[in-house]
């Protein structure tokens, strides 16, 4: 058996090398390494992908957070709600700004962000909402977006987990992850569903003045070469990036088939077992698993991971202390109890290997496994 790994980045290289070699010998014979037509065309074949109008390339998925809001105008002092069981960077650009961290609590079932809190935790300095689509399927964004009509707030979607997913309103209209809110972000880092080979960002909104903010952000402030309309920064994804991306978006809808595959394997695995909640499925959106996250009740979530462990399979905890416990973002609003679901979520959450090389043999000697640890209870 293959070693077993969270996500096979080798195994899928191996399938599209030939692709990627020769994407990658074209940027560097024409030594346009900044810019230039493959970051152009990679934006395009994302916009069109995703159903926006514009996508905004740029270095990483936590500057297009940061960028976001530096092109809405947020300012020190200024709310923005966000969920606190999410990975740092969401909440570290609110903090690098001056703005406040407002915390919400997130749903048992899919991990994404309760509306209902939402709405409770808006107060007259509110200014944003930023749902985050956690381990690959979209937060409520029906609820989400009528909420922010109701008070007037923008929405940035934080969808570096769940490009691809597919998302259905009440009406029957399908859009894709990131096509719903003012503003979406993703990240492009290696392990994501779309990664590339280094660091890699980008944004994505249907309104042309956004747009135009965000593209001069992005720029240093700048429209005209050496004219800085405003404080902006140095953020621009490189063009062997971008021709990498732009063979992998190509085979992003397969990847995510795969990794479909794979969870409906450990569903069906691990259906009625006592102590494992496998991921619930939202009835609005598809999944496209980042990362297949179960809960494991009775306390028996760290020793089933060392067992795991020791067995060649890796597991890991995303995440083990929420945002409003760490010690760069904690306050007086926000203390231990307060989130009560994410606070619960972070002693049973456990994810599983998860990637599109995955094959039965790795598949049925995980899930064996994860059994053997409990037949031994």
């Amino acid at each position: 058996m293959k070693q077993i790994q969270m996500v096979d980045l080798a195994g899928q290289y191996e399938k599209i090398k030939s692709d990627v070699d020769a994407a990658v010998m074209n940027v560097i014979k024409t030594t346009m390494f900044i810019g230039g037509p493959e970051v152009k065309e990679l934006e395009k074949e994302l916009a069109a992908y995703t159903g926006v109008k514009h996508t905004i390339a740029c270095a990483n998925g936590t500057d297009a957070l940061q960028i976001a809001m530096m092109a809405l105008d947020l300012k020190p002092g200024d709310e923005v709600i966000t969920a606190s069981f999410t990975f740092v960077a969401t909440v570290e650009v609110v903090g690098l700004l001056g703005i406040v961290p407002v915390f919400a609590d997130v749903l048992p079932g899919t991990f994404n962000l309760d509306p209902v809190d939402i709405e409770r935790k808006i107060t007259p300095k509110t200014k944003a909402i930023v749902p985050v689509h956690l381990f690959g399927q979209v937060a409520d964004m029906e609820a989400i977006m009528a909420i922010a009509a109701k008070h007037k707030l923008f929405v940035i979607e934080d969808n570096a987990q769940a490009i691809g997913a597919d998302y259905t309103m009440s009406n029957g209209t399908k859009c894709k992850s990131g096509s719903i809110g003012h503003i979406a972000s993703t990240s492009f880092f290696p392990s994501k569903n779309l990664g590339c080979y280094g660091d890699g960002g980008a944004l994505f909104t249907n309104d042309d003045e956004i747009a135009k903010k965000l593209r001069r952000v992005c720029n240093h402030g700048s429209e005209v070469r050496y004219y800085h309309e405003v404080v902006g920064v140095n953020s621009r994804l490189d063009a062997l990036q971008a021709a990498i991306l732009r063979i992998k978006l190509k085979h992003l809808d397969e990847y995510a088939a795969a990794r479909n595959a794979a969870a409906s394997f450990y569903d069906k695995a691990f259906a009625g077992m006592e102590h494992i909640r496998t991921p619930e499925r939202s009835t609005q959106s598809t999944h496209v698993f980042h990362q297949y996250t179960m809960r494991v009740l009775g306390g028996h979530r760290d020793a089933l991971k060392k067992h795991l462990e020791a067995n060649g399979v890796p597991a890991m905890i995303y995440y083990p202390v929420p945002c409003h416990l760490q010690n760069a973002y904690k306050s007086a609003r926000f203390p231990d109890g307060s989130l009560p679901v994410t606070e619960q979520l972070t002693h049973e959450v456990l994810s599983l290997p998860m990637s599109t090389e995955l094959d039965n043999e790795q598949l049925n000697h995980i899930a064996a496994t994860v059994k053997s640890y409990f037949n031994k209870q």
